[in-house]
């Protein structure tokens, strides 16, 4: 995320500027109010920390101006003061400001108020952007609605058995468990790039049919890559495409689009590929009946380490009666 600082004192200035760069955030620096409206309509910034007390344009004048004048996403707004009374909190939050933090700042409370900023901005946009990409599937395939909450819901169940593992929660932290949670509904958004006589046919698919409907991955991937060359910093695209390109990749290598194996598959994909199938097989489809769970799991525990990573598959094998009760959930709504 890129944040603009703007004080017109230079120690504190770059003192904020380090903290928040040896944390890994891109900074950019003003001197003051003025200088900052200059910057912001000429560069994507999605958080400003101002100082409140600044020669010429003051933090609230700039709040108020960003506030009125800004169009190209919401901006989140920190207040810097030395004032730490009622009134000026109220003055600020008036202004337009989410934040408020007194000088001289803690360091720590810096940082943890701009994680909640991302937070709320991720929030913000993330919902929607889903809700709308998930339903644009779904208008395709009549089969997808009851399929997209049932394939979060397991790829949830699997996602927290493997964050309660020690040796995953450097990588699978409560951050990946709701952005999954999140995403796993956009896996075959690439669908709507597929022609109905292949999508909606009632029998099995021809060879060069097939190759078809596997180019659904890549137009799903190509879909979320375009929104991320616009907005590099919402994190959560960048989950919602691997999972999107990589769920039909198998452990061993023989999968699809890229054949790629192992680890090389994101863990994102290889959980939500193991949901995915498990639905496939206990679902009723126009050209199958659905398998009952105890089959469905029959052929997931045989093809623990080929098509699914072994981890995943173990996953499953301990939470079949999680699996086994969503499925039953659903089943009753339908």
């Amino acid at each position: 995320m890129k944040i603009l600082v703007v004080d017109d004192d230079e120690i504190t200035r770059e003192m904020l500027a380090m903290t928040l760069r040896s944390e890994g955030y891109n900074v950019i620096t003003a001197n003051d109010g003025q200088q900052a409206l200059e910057i912001i309509t000429q560069d994507k910034v999605r958080m400003i920390i101002s100082d409140w007390t600044m020669p010429g344009m003051d933090g609230i004048e700039l709040c108020r101006r960003v506030r009125t004048e800004s169009s190209d996403g919401y901006v989140y707004f920190v207040l810097l003061t030395a004032h730490s009374g009622m009134e000026e909190a109220v003055q600020g939050f008036e202004a337009g400001a989410d934040d408020y933090m007194v000088k001289p700042f803690n360091t720590t409370e810096l940082l943890m108020r701009v994680k909640v900023g991302e937070r709320i901005q991720a929030l913000e946009t993330r919902h929607v952007t889903i809700f709308a990409l998930a339903k644009l599937a779904e208008s395709r395939d009549p089969e997808t609605g009851q399929h997209l909450e049932r394939i979060r819901e397991y790829s949830l169940v699997l996602a927290k058995h493997l964050a309660a593992d020690s040796t995953n929660q450097a990588v699978i932290d409560r951050d990946f468990v709701e952005t999954l949670y999140l995403t796993s509904p956009l896996h075959d958004i690439g669908k709507v790039g597929i022609p109905d006589s292949v999508l909606l046919k009632p029998g099995k698919l021809t060879d060069e049919e097939f190759e078809v409907m596997k180019k659904h991955t890549e137009v799903g991937a190509n879909t979320l890559n375009a929104a991320l060359e616009q907005f590099p910093s919402i994190t959560y695209l960048h989950m919602a495409r691997d999972i999107t390109l990589s769920h039909h990749e198998r452990y061993d290598g023989k999968g699809y689009p890229q054949g790629i194996a192992g680890e090389a598959i994101p863990l994102s994909a290889r959980i939500v590929a193991l949901a995915d199938v498990y639905d496939a097989l206990t679902s009723k489809r126009v050209y199958k009946e659905a398998f009952s769970h105890d089959i469905a799991r029959g052929i997931i525990e045989k093809e623990c380490g080929t098509h699914f990573d072994p981890k995943v598959g173990e996953a499953f094998l301990k939470n079949e009666e999680a699996f086994l009760a969503i499925k039953d959930a659903y089943a009753n709504e339908q």
